[in-house]
């Protein structure tokens, strides 16, 4: 029973997180007038709109696309991961690989930047970005290869590095992240239309901001790798490339004031905020007392567990109303891999909550990312309560042990009675959601 009212209110939040509603809620025509919150552009001005884009929620938001703009749109290329593609008309979808970028992500990034060689001043365009951006598009920068942005993004993801952090590096190995893009458009007008996945909704962090003000620096980037030991670690033509252009040897990424961000605009079209306060109104609905814990949760996934199971267990204790609580947070912890296990942010951070709850009756947890994959696994997160660390230990499975081998997926998949969530592409990314139900 707790597991299906979790996933209702899960659910909900999934619903107002649909890039396709976020996207049709924003831009509307009249009168041959694309009107975007309070921007108008009038499409007589323009001999030809496309659409560029990429990211793990793109798909439905070419769809929105596509069925406001209807004939006036002449074509368009966006990059998703693999199996989040969605039908389309107009709209050319390519599938790649994510978090690890691919040769298919290249080949995908090549064709737009084609495109958008080819646009001058009478074209419009409406670029989208969501979740995965960074990944999916991808150009490796003059000197290193894809080979060296493959291990320099797997080792700082297992390092624990922030998405911000992970960006600043990736925008200086990049030829059109961190406003390279808007260079490559310069003459165009850009629309950018972002689905945020980021803690703080930063335009320039969505995506790696590829048609934005970048405010970080080559220095900025070498610090990310100093501050992970990685230095020795990640390939010789990387840090050579990164402090070349500490020096000034290369061309910094475009900065606020730049000239090719004239006629470029970007708006948020949804984020986990949205995504937040539709499960609030559900768990109010079905009978809770509801309150969002934080929509900024962040850092090591077991410190956000402990974290969180300190505030479930206080609000056990001192709880005396009639109505069940329930506790909501989002946010994008991290993980630092020690071992060689499977899992994800979302997997590590219920079996670390399991087992600081362990043996404590009438709570319940949901942790899943909102795009339906938690890491490198099929699982968009796990449920958990009580008596999950308990019941494993009764199987011979040692929860212990699987946390500290970062192993949560084939953990749950041991003892699983319910406790893996599995969804499928959920179609949105607007990062991580918790639910705690505390009875």
């Amino acid at each position: 029973m707790s597991r299906e009212r979790l996933l209702n209110i899960f659910n909900s939040a999934l619903f107002a997180a649909d890039p396709y509603n976020a996207v049709k809620k924003t831009i509307k025509i009249t009168d041959n007038r694309l009107k975007v919150n309070d921007s108008v552009y009038d499409l007589k001005d323009f001999n030809r709109v496309i659409v560029i884009g990429a990211g793990k929620g793109t798909a439905l938001m070419a769809q929105a696309v596509e069925e406001t703009i209807g004939d006036r749109l002449d074509e368009g290329i966006i990059i998703v991961k693999y199996g989040h593609t969605w039908p389309l008309q107009k709209i050319k979808q390519i599938e790649a690989g994510h978090p690890i970028p691919d040769e298919a992500g290249v080949k995908g990034t090549e064709e737009i930047v084609r495109l958008l060689e080819k646009a001058d001043e009478k074209t419009l365009v409406i670029c989208l970005l969501s979740g995965g951006g960074s990944a999916l598009l991808v150009s490796p920068a003059d000197g290193i290869t894809l080979k060296d942005k493959q291990v320099a993004t797997d080792l700082l993801l297992k390092s624990g590095a922030t998405i911000d952090e992970l960006n600043v590096v990736r925008k200086h190995l990049s030829k059109v992240k961190g406003g390279r893009l808007a260079q490559t458009a310069f003459q165009s007008t850009i629309l950018t239309l972002a689905l945020s996945d980021v803690i703080g909704d930063r335009l320039d962090v969505i995506a790696s901001g590829p048609t934005v003000a970048d405010g970080t620096t080559f220095l900025d980037a070498v610090n990310v790798i100093q501050k992970y030991d990685l230095v020795k670690k990640v390939p010789e033509r990387v840090i050579h490339l990164l402090l070349k252009g500490t020096v000034g040897k290369l061309q910094e990424t475009p900065k606020k004031g730049d000239l090719c961000f004239k006629n470029k605009e970007a708006i948020i079209v949804g984020s986990l905020k949205q995504a937040l306060n539709a499960a609030r109104s559900e768990a109010n609905k079905s009978g809770f007392d509801t309150e969002v814990v934080t929509d900024k949760l962040q850092g090591e996934a077991r410190d956000a567990a402990k974290y969180l199971a300190e505030i479930a267990l206080l609000v056990k204790k001192s709880h005396k109303g009639i109505r069940p609580r329930c506790l909501l947070s989002g946010g994008e912890t991290v993980v630092t891999v020690k071992g060689d296990g499977l899992g994800g942010r979302n997997q590590e951070l219920a079996l670390a909550f399991a087992l600081e709850i362990e043996g404590t009756d009438g709570i319940t947890m949901l942790s899943a990312g909102t795009d339906g994959t938690d890491g490198p696994t099929d699982a968009a997160g796990a449920v958990v309560d009580g008596e999950t660390a308990a019941f494993a230990r009764k199987l011979g499975v040692d929860p212990d042990k699987y946390l500290e081998n970062n192993d949560s997926y084939n953990f749950f998949k041991k003892i699983d009675q319910g406790h893996h969530l599995i969804t499928g592409p959920t179609g949105t990314n607007v990062m991580d959601v918790q639910i705690i139900m505390v009875e």
